[in-house]
């Protein structure tokens, strides 16, 4: 009997043992995706970062777009960019913002608008489109040759803009197209003619006399 117990102690010892194992193997498991998945997302803001730098920095740069709303809404033209200051063209409109003041000048009216240059007025669309970086979780893959980073808002964020996908060129970081999330659809922004640096002030300074002949209204 004494031999029975023992026999017996000794098997739910190993049967713990095993389970033990195989719970520290499943944990370790875990925890390895965890990590691979925290190193894929600090990997993902830093190269985010990076490129959104390239962009928007104070060495400035100037691109083509092609915006599609789905479908509703298309857009095409240039813009520049340099830290806070911008100018773009499309179509319709001609944009000069230096930083304090933004001039929208509206070719088919003839008329200038004066905002503030932090002021969603300006522009109707420019509202939509407003987010924090800090709102996201970071992840990237590859996708269709490109550095793809997305950005998923977290449940506490309060911006419009829901998801962002980045496609990046992998060797120089330029973005090539965006997608990003409003609601519940998606806009395309296709970037073409990337340039980084050697941008001057002069250009978003608001050439009055171009206008000469246009309306001016304030808005500010």
């Amino acid at each position: 009997m004494t031999k029975k117990i023992v026999f017996l102690l000794i098997g739910l010892f190993l049967l713990t043992t095993v389970a033990e194992a195989q719970q520290t193997k499943r944990q370790a498991k875990k925890a390895a995706k965890l990590s691979a998945k925290a190193q894929n997302a600090q990997r993902a803001r830093a190269i985010f970062d990076e490129a959104y730098d390239k962009v928007f920095g104070e060495q400035g740069s100037s691109l083509t777009y092609n915006v599609n709303i789905i479908g509703l809404y298309k857009t095409a033209g240039n813009i520049v960019f340099k830290g806070k200051k911008s100018h773009f063209t499309d179509s319709k409109v001609d944009s000069y913002n230096d930083g304090v003041t933004a001039y929208m000048c509206y070719r088919k009216k003839k008329v200038v608008e004066i905002h503030n240059a932090n002021s969603d007025k300006k522009d109707k669309h420019s509202g939509k489109f407003k987010f924090e970086l800090s709102d996201f979780d970071y992840s990237m893959e590859s996708e269709d040759g490109l550095t793809m980073i997305k950005l998923k808002q977290r449940k506490s964020a309060k911006g419009t803009i829901k998801e962002v996908k980045a496609y990046l060129n992998p060797k120089t970081l330029d973005p090539v197209k965006l997608r990003i999330k409003v609601a519940f659809f998606w806009t395309t922004v296709k970037i073409s003619n990337f340039k980084s640096g050697g941008i001057s002030d002069a250009v978003f300074k608001f050439p009055r006399d171009k206008y000469w002949d246009y309306e001016f209204e304030d808005k500010r």
